[in-house]
């Protein structure tokens, strides 16, 4: 089959790979109709880069019609569509039990002491094969696919992988008070969801901050008040404050991440780590990363006193200074982590209906093949043809 693999930092090519095929009797196999490129696929194009091997599949954003299943699968038959979550969860243990499948104690990459399974994510994650593919295995298939109607465009169902559960989890944990207001930091897929999330859950004001124009005009079409971090962080802090009495938002979410722009000693520090030798970056990053922590720190600044904090941005470092007095001082709550899609999918999926109150019929700006994968890259991570949200179309 054609997929989309991983060859070095900022290279990645279309080739042939070997079919999956069902290797366990709870395994399923599905023919991919559509698959997200993920601003988390942009880590593993640069900064992730030492826990990456060539040839690795990538993306973690599918949605397709099962085409075998194994024995022991039981809600599950051929010719059903299906979107999978970008975790792999077992659906019984404890962490699963309580909503926490990024948690899961079944599937955990324990060797390196990190959580559950990623499709298409680096040695971190598992190393499991992704979804940019024309194929895809799902292991434990009964608990990581979630049936949908077969009704209506990929592009109603394909979100719920990953950009919805993701932004939807970000406002949750933002915990913003119903008329309240709240603050998006970036505005690429995940930080403009979560902007429309915040409105439909009922925050009265929501604020967003990105660098690029076009970004802004899309968040601005549906009432958002948006602003341009390139004025400088003090200056927009004090707009936001301006408008909410001087207080700052009762919430900010971070969307921003290890892809911030930020102190030119962080940014260097990952980009020579990816030129290292793959053990000796990976042992760097383990235990010396540090993260560019501009969006987080404006977080910091930004947000009320005894306000929230949501950062739903990846970061990776280990040794990243915070400032802990600042946070202690204001009383902020923090919340963060990878979301977990079984756990928020009965709340979403009743809004992907012909309402489309999200949105998302209309969400993603580029539907390409798997072979234009390497300009789509490009592109995404550039921000240049109108890059915001990409759907690969097997």
């Amino acid at each position: 089959m054609r997929a989309v693999v991983w060859n070095g930092t900022r290279d990645v090519r279309t080739e042939n790979v070997p079919d999956p095929r069902v290797e366990r009797p709870d395994d399923a196999v599905i023919r991919v109709t559509s698959s997200g490129l993920c601003g988390s696929d942009l880590h593993l194009y640069e900064v992730l880069g030492p826990f990456m091997s060539p040839g690795d599949v990538l993306g973690h954003e599918p949605l397709g019609v099962v085409e075998e299943v194994g024995a022991e699968v039981a809600s599950l038959a051929p010719g059903e569509r299906v979107v999978i979550p970008f975790q792999i969860s077992c659906g019984h243990c404890a962490m699963c039990g309580s909503g926490l499948q990024t948690q899961c104690e079944n599937t955990r990459a324990e060797g390196q002491g990190t959580g559950a399974s990623i499709y298409g994510y680096s040695s971190l994650y598992g190393s499991v094969p992704g979804a940019q593919a024309e194929y895809l295995r799902v292991p434990r298939a009964d608990d990581n696919a979630i049936p949908v109607s077969g009704q209506g465009p990929d592009d109603r169902f394909v979100f719920l992988s990953d950009v919805l559960p993701t932004a939807w989890q970000a406002v949750r944990y933002a915990d913003v008070p119903r008329g309240g207001s709240v603050a998006v930091l970036g505005l690429g897929p995940i930080g403009e969801m979560c902007c429309r999330v915040a409105q439909h859950l009922g925050a009265g004001r929501v604020f967003a901050v990105d660098p690029v124009a076009e970004r802004r005009a899309r968040a601005a079409s549906r009432g958002v008040e948006v602003f341009d971090s390139a004025e400088g962080t003090d200056d927009l802090t004090e707009q936001i404050r301006d408008r909410t009495d001087g207080r700052g938002p009762d919430a900010v979410i971070d969307a921003v991440g290890m892809e911030a722009e930020g102190h030119g000693s962080a940014r260097f520090a990952q980009r020579m780590a990816s030129f290292m030798p793959k053990g000796a970056a990976a042992k760097v990053m383990e235990t010396a990363g540090v993260d560019r922590l501009s969006a987080f720190r404006t977080a910091i600044d930004l947000v009320r006193r005894g306000g929230t904090i949501s950062l739903i941005g990846v970061y990776g470092g280990m040794a990243d200074p915070l400032p802990m007095l600042t946070l202690f001082d204001k009383q902020i709550q923090l919340r963060m982590g990878q979301a977990n899609v079984r756990h928020w999918a009965p709340e979403i999926l009743p809004l992907l209906d012909d309402d489309d109150v999200l949105g998302v019929d209309g969400f993603a700006t580029h539907h390409v093949s798997l072979d234009e994968a390497p300009q789509a890259y490009q592109n995404f991570q550039d921000k240049s043809d109108g890059t915001f949200k990409v759907l690969f179309r097997p």
